[in-house]
């Protein structure tokens, strides 16, 4: 008997009927529970909604939306953990922060162990769709702390059978050392902290291609669906990539790339609604068209979820777009950005997704950094890069800089990009989410550093 593709296969291929069915369902039942939540049941009586009012699927649009500003403010009214938790504290086992990476104070997350039980779910039907199984020996590679990262993987990894070897607060060379001498054949970490652990790797002697290294998890940043660094790491590791995604209001992951890789990472919607809006009108957008984010969970119990604008960029395609079998649609291309990454340059949008795929092009440039200034009233915008080997490549330097200025440009409306040479360990390395866009101009200052 073959073995199956899926780690739930009566969901996974769900007809879009049934699912469609079984979604409405669950948001009943959530939209009740979140009754019990001084949040909610404030934001319900403002829209005049009530949970026995959704009889449709439409009437999903009548839940008002959940933002950012909303749980801050309501951490600050009633600290330390809001009026978003149906419960006290002493009903959760566990709770979780946002990484703070973007300046912005954390958010505050309580689950219980119902809810963890559920991420660690969700993390299996991803790991098993790139082929994780019991046999595999996974090395976890980011510092557990607070904010969430991979311990929802860890987590399901364990349910799924593997051993699971995690990672914890110590230098790259030693986890290095650890992922060959544990003879890990998967290894869990950020797309940037990869590119970290390779360079690490070369710098050791260590042959990583020649390693038990097969599959390569990535989380924590858009970085993991640009086709430039996915191909630089996979030939670095000489191991298959997946992207996949997962953010602290969900709890866990909410989307991950399949061993068919379709160019994009499947939606777990018997788990999650996922929602594609117009940032501007908050209008569906539809299938092919860009727009952000709205994510309803069904798992989370203690901290509910109905709605929640992300401000993640995203294109959903149809599940037919993947030969998988899976009825789960997509997003293309995975998470394409964040609407408050995009800084306006002279009138020009800049993204720091669209830089990057043009540098990991090079695969000469080690590490990179964004940086933007205000010089008299002109907005100037820097790329820095540092290389692997400085003293090997300064002499191809001119011709390197001249080829990211004409390549950046082109993608950016002619803006003129100052291409510089860091110095060789200059430019901040990242273990989780990197953040690589400095804003140092009068009035931005802290907005994207690192």
């Amino acid at each position: 008997m073959s073995e199956s593709p899926y780690w739930n296969p009566k969901t996974e291929t769900m007809p879009r009927k049934d699912l469609r069915a079984l979604q409405l369902a669950k948001l009943r039942r959530v939209a009740e529970w979140a009754e019990r939540s001084l949040h909610y049941r404030e934001k319900f009586a403002a829209a005049d909604f009530s949970a026995e009012r959704l009889e449709t699927w439409e009437d999903l649009r009548r839940i008002p939306f959940l933002t950012r500003e909303e749980w801050m403010a309501g951490q600050a009214a009633r600290p330390p953990y809001g009026t978003l938790p149906v419960r006290d504290h002493e009903s959760a086992i566990r709770l979780h922060t946002t990484s703070g990476t973007s300046g912005k104070e954390p958010l505050r997350a309580l689950d219980s162990r119902k809810d963890w039980a559920w991420a660690a779910e969700m993390w299996c039907y991803g790991a098993w769709a790139m082929g994780v199984r019991p046999r595999d020996v996974a090395y976890m590679a980011f510092g557990y702390g607070s904010f969430i990262g991979f311990w929802g993987l860890h987590y399901g990894l364990e349910k799924l059978g593997a051993l699971v070897v995690p990672g914890g607060a110590q230098p790259t060379e030693r986890r290095v050392k650890q992922i060959v001498d544990f003879g890990a054949t998967v290894v869990a970490s950020t797309p940037t902290y990869a590119l970290r652990l390779a360079q690490e790797a070369a710098g050791q002697g260590i042959d990583l291609p020649g390693s038990s290294v097969r599959t390569l998890i990535l989380s924590g940043e858009p970085a993991g669906s640009i086709p430039e660094t996915k191909a630089l790491i996979e030939q670095q590791w000489g191991a298959k990539a997946y992207d996949t995604a997962g953010m602290t209001e969900i709890s866990t992951i909410f989307m991950f790339e399949c061993a068919h890789r379709p160019g994009g990472a499947h939606i777990i919607e018997d788990h999650v609604i996922e929602e594609v809006i117009d940032p501007e009108t908050g209008e569906p957008v539809g299938y092919g068209e860009m727009g952000e984010r709205v994510v309803t969970s069904f798992g989370r119990s203690t901290t509910p979820l109905l709605r929640y604008r992300t401000a993640d960029m995203v294109v959903k395609v149809p599940a037919s777009r993947c030969g998988c079998g899976r009825t789960f649609d997509i997003y293309q291309g995975g998470v394409l950005g964040r609407a408050d990454d995009m800084r306006l340059v002279r009138g020009t949008n800049v993204y720091p997704r669209a830089i990057e795929s043009i540098v990991r092009s090079h695969p000469e440039i080690d590490e990179f950094q964004i940086l933007l200034t205000r010089e008299d009233i002109r907005d100037e915008i820097h790329l820095l890069c540092e290389l692997h080997d400085q003293q090997r490549a300064a002499a191809d330097w001119q011709r390197l800089a001249e080829t990211l200025h004409k390549e950046l440009a082109d993608a950016h409306e002619g803006l003129n990009f100052r291409v510089e040479l860091a110095e060789p360990g200059g430019l901040p390395r990242f273990e989780l989410k990197a953040k690589r866009m400095v804003d140092d101009r009068p009035g931005h200052q802290g907005r994207g550093k690192a």
